[in-house]
């Protein structure tokens, strides 16, 4: 076999392996994205069980993550793929961590939502489901900038963070206030605050992705939120 037949043939072999990849890559994105909509749902309404199914699943995520990193490992030292190839192999596997440090967030709230039981809670939800649907959008957005190799797409990522920044500011702002006029509100304010803490950096975890996607194609290093 020629030289030139046996890259041809490798670089098929290649590509065939990151097309698994990718679509193991969107599952993972698709249970994240579940698990954000489901922890936030819980917490709304109060469903317990809805909680804990929350936390019962991290497990198939972490699953997931460490059966992508080892693919991605395995690709890097049968298929040796350079420059460009390489980049894309290196972003799939910085992005699959991503991913799962969000379905911790995820979790993290479900267990918040345990914690405030059937205790009325001190304001209407109404800010934290919508930083929700933004992170939940951020996530897809950066998957589909990734498989598309988007740059546009991506950095409409950075724009939806900035807003997700300013409901957290306005969420806040809304329960120091609670906290100052009632002390007996103090700790399910606090539990709230980390609930909108943590889904703010699941959309910073979704920024990343779209700053690596940027990295991908362009080659250059750049922040989305400068």
């Amino acid at each position: 076999m020629t030289e030139g037949m046996e890259y041809t043939e490798r670089k098929v072999v290649y590509e065939e392996k990151m097309k698994t990849l990718q679509d193991k890559l969107q599952h993972l994105g698709s249970l994240v994205e579940a698990s954000i909509a489901q922890t936030v749902e819980a917490l709304k309404t109060q469903n317990l069980e809805l909680a804990q199914a929350v936390i019962d699943g991290d497990d198939l995520i972490d699953d997931l993550e460490r059966e992508i990193e080892e693919r991605c490992l395995e690709v890097i030292a049968t298929q040796q793929p350079m420059a460009r190839d390489l980049r894309r192999v290196a972003t799939l596997f910085k992005m699959t961590t991503d991913l799962e440090r969000m379905a911790d967030y995820a979790t993290s709230i479900a267990k918040i939502t345990l914690r405030i039981g059937d205790q009325p809670l001190i304001k209407p939800l109404v800010d934290i489901p919508r930083m929700a649907l933004l992170s939940q959008k951020m996530v897809k957005q950066a998957l589909d900038a990734y498989v598309r190799e988007d740059v546009d797409l991506a950095c409409a990522v950075g724009k939806d963070d900035d807003e997700v920044d300013n409901l957290f500011g306005q969420i806040f702002n809304e329960l120091l206030i609670i906290m100052m006029e009632n002390p007996k509100t103090i700790t399910q304010a606090t539990h709230l605050l980390f609930v909108g803490r943590w889904l703010e950096r699941i959309s910073d975890h979704a920024t990343n992705i779209a700053e690596e996607v940027l990295f991908l194609v362009t080659g250059e290093k750049c922040s989305l939120n400068e």
